[in-house]
C-alpha cells in the first residue's frame, strides 16, 4: 500500500475532488478551526476592501487536508473577485506562467497549490510579478535578444506548500503575510462532521459523530473520507443510522484505532521499538527497514505522530516514546502492560 492508497492520508485522491466541491465552505464564517489566522484574515480583507486595493500576497502552509485550498477560494470569495488555480508541478515552463499571468483580471486571485515545487526559472518570473505587477520577456537569443516589460493587472498570489522549508528564501520574502495551518481538535472535527452529515443527509448520532471525529487524524480532509466509509458500511450494515458503535465497528474493519493510527503508523512505531530498540535511529534507517522513501515517511507519517507525543526527533534520530510503548501495548522490556486495551477497539 502506497502513502497514497491510506483512507488516513491527508492528501487528496481522485475519490475526493466531487464530494470535497461540495462541502468546501464558500465564507469566512463557515469555515471551522484555524481561529487566530480567519481573525487575521478578515482585518487584511476589511483594511484592503477599504483601501480599494488588493489583499496582500498570502503563503499557507502546513500538513495536507487541512484546507489551504478552501482558504484560497474564501479568499476570492471575500473580496468579490475570480480565482485561477493551479500547481507548481503544472507550471513546467516560463511561458506557462506567462500565459496564466496575462490572463488575470484586475484584483484576481492566483493559487498555486505545492508551491515549492516551482522550477527556479520559472520562480524568476514571478518574482516581478509578484513586486512590481510586470512581466519581463526575453525575445530572440544571442546578441540580437532583447527584454521587454508587459504591465499586468494588480493581483494577489496565494501560494500553498507543504514543504516551508524547500520553498526558496527570495520566494518566500515576496508574501505580505504568511500563515501556518495547524492539525484541528476533536471538537473542530465534530463540527466539521456534524455539517458534512447535514449537507451529505446522512442520520447522525452524537456519539458517532465524536467516534469519527477522534479518528481524524486532526484533518478535515481524513474527516470527511471517514463520514463516507462510515455512511457506507451504516447502510449496508446497520439501519442508516451513524451511532457510536456503528462508527467504532466500521473504522475498526478498516483497521483504524481509536487514535486515528493505521496499519502503516503501526509498522513505522514497531519497527523502531522492535528493531531498534525504540531509537535512536536515522530516518534513511527507518525507510530502508519498512521499504519507504524517507521523504515519504517524513511528510505523510511523522507529522501526526509527533503531534501525539508518539516520537521524538533527536540529532541523534527518531525514537520513540513511552505513550508510544503504551499505545501499542508494549512494555519497554518487551512484555504487554497488564490491562492493556485492543489497539482497535
Amino acid at each position: 500500500m502506497t502513502a497514497a492508497d491510506r483512507i488516513v492520508a491527508g492528501a487528496r485522491k481522485d475519490e475526493d475532488a466531487v464530494l470535497e466541491t461540495s462541502l468546501r465552505p464558500r465564507r469566512l464564517d463557515e469555515y471551522v478551526g484555524q481561529e487566530k489566522l480567519k481573525a487575521n484574515l478578515r482585518i487584511a480583507i476589511a483594511a484592503a476592501q477599504g483601501r480599494g486595493e488588493p489583499l496582500d500576497h498570502l503563503l499557507l502552509y502546513g500538513p495536507p487536508g487541512l484546507g489551504k485550498t478552501t482558504l484560497a477560494n474564501i479568499v476570492a470569495a471575500e473580496m468579490g473577485v475570480s480565482i485561477r488555480t493551479t500547481s507548481g508541478p503544472a507550471i513546467e515552463r516560463p511561458g506557462d506562467l506567462a500565459a496564466i499571468l496575462t490572463n488575470l483580471q484586475h484584483e484576481d486571485v492566483l493559487f498555486i497549490d505545492e508551491v515549492h515545487r516551482l522550477a527556479r526559472a520559472v520562480e524568476e518570473i514571478l518574482y516581478p510579478a509578484m513586486e512590481d505587477w510586470a512581466l519581463d520577456l526575453v525575445l530572440g537569443k544571442g546578441p540580437g535578444a532583447r527584454s521587454v516589460r508587459l504591465a499586468l493587472p494588480r493581483f494577489t498570489l496565494v501560494a500553498a506548500t507543504t514543504r516551508y522549508a524547500m520553498m526558496s528564501p527570495p520566494l518566500r520574502d515576496r508574501f505580505g503575510a504568511v500563515y501556518r495551518l495547524d492539525f484541528y481538535d476533536v471538537e473542530a472535527l465534530a463540527l466539521i462532521v456534524e455539517r458534512s452529515a447535514r449537507i451529505l443527509e446522512v442520520e447522525l448520532e452524537e456519539g458517532g459523530k465524536q467516534e469519527i471525529a477522534r479518528r481524524s487524524r486532526g484533518t478535515p480532509r481524513v474527516a470527511n473520507r471517514l463520514l463516507r466509509r462510515v455512511r457506507d458500511y451504516a447502510q449496508v450494515m446497520a439501519d442508516g443510522v451513524i451511532t457510536t458503535a456503528v462508527a467504532g465497528e466500521a473504522l475498526a474493519r478498516l483497521e483504524i484505532d481509536h487514535l486515528g493510527l493505521d496499519e502503516v503508523d503501526h509498522k513505522v512505531l514497531r519497527t523502531i521499538i522492535d528493531k531498534f530498540n525504540g531509537g535512536p535511529v536515522g530516518l534513511d534507517t527507518i525507510a530502508a527497514a519498512i521499504s519507504e522513501e524517507a521523504d515519504t515517511i517524513m511528510d505523510v507519517y511523522e507529522p501526526f505522530l509527533l503531534q501525539l507525543g508518539f516520537l521524538h526527533r533527536t540529532p541523534r534520530g527518531r525514537v520513540a516514546t513511552r505513550t508510544a510503548y503504551e499505545h501499542l501495548g508494549i512494555a519497554p522490556h518487551g512484555r504487554a502492560p497488564a490491562g492493556q486495551p485492543a489497539l482497535f477497539d
